[in-house]
């Protein structure tokens, strides 16, 4: 289960931070936003445009709005973006386990995750897809994973791809909702 331990709990309009690693511990993409507040599905956070965003060797600034699904279990976490986004993404699924909350001061919170590089990806232009299985096959080699975690990422994948494709919970258009919480924050 990926929930948080009962001192870690965010609350509504909490700072999040999620902090993304590799499976070999290296540092990935920090991605700050606001806690929305959750559901049957997990936790909702909404990151607006103009943040700041970086991970080793790169930094920008976001250039859409987005949501970020923490799901109570599984091993994936999801970003939805609506029409803004310039490129034409709409559902963005990283691959990922070790999912943890940490309080670290009151009104600010972390989550941490460690990024399985396999990612289901929608877009308008390349519709549902698969992205990375290279580097996922690349970094199973490099950073030795687990035969049971390769083929644990892999059914998770499958499984992912599936329910969006069908348009299941929580992949059939709640986030619309979230996105207006999101952008009435102060």
């Amino acid at each position: 289960m990926n929930v948080p331990v009962p001192g870690d709990l965010p609350v509504p309009g909490d700072l999040i931070v999620a902090r993304n690693r590799k499976y070999d511990g290296t540092a990935h993409w920090v991605v700050p936003g606001r806690y929305l507040g959750s559901d049957e599905h997990g936790h909702w956070v909404f990151q607006g445009t103009h943040e700041f965003i970086s991970r080793p060797g790169a930094a920008s600034y976001t250039e859409s709005d987005a949501i970020f699904l923490i799901p109570h279990a599984g091993d994936w976490v999801a970003t939805f973006f609506d029409n803004a986004h310039p490129h034409g993404v709409e559902l963005y699924i990283d691959l990922a386990i070790e999912l943890q909350w940490r309080r670290i001061r009151p009104g600010v919170v972390e989550f941490h995750m460690i990024d399985m590089d396999l990612d289901v990806v929608r877009s308008k232009s390349e519709g549902l897809f698969v992205d990375d299985r290279d580097e996922f096959s690349e970094h199973g080699r490099q950073m030795s994973y687990p035969d049971a975690l390769v083929a644990r990422m892999g059914a998770a994948c499958d499984a992912l791809t599936e329910a969006v494709a069908a348009a299941l919970p929580p992949f059939d258009g709640r986030a619309a909702a979230w996105f207006t919480l999101g952008r009435t924050l102060p």
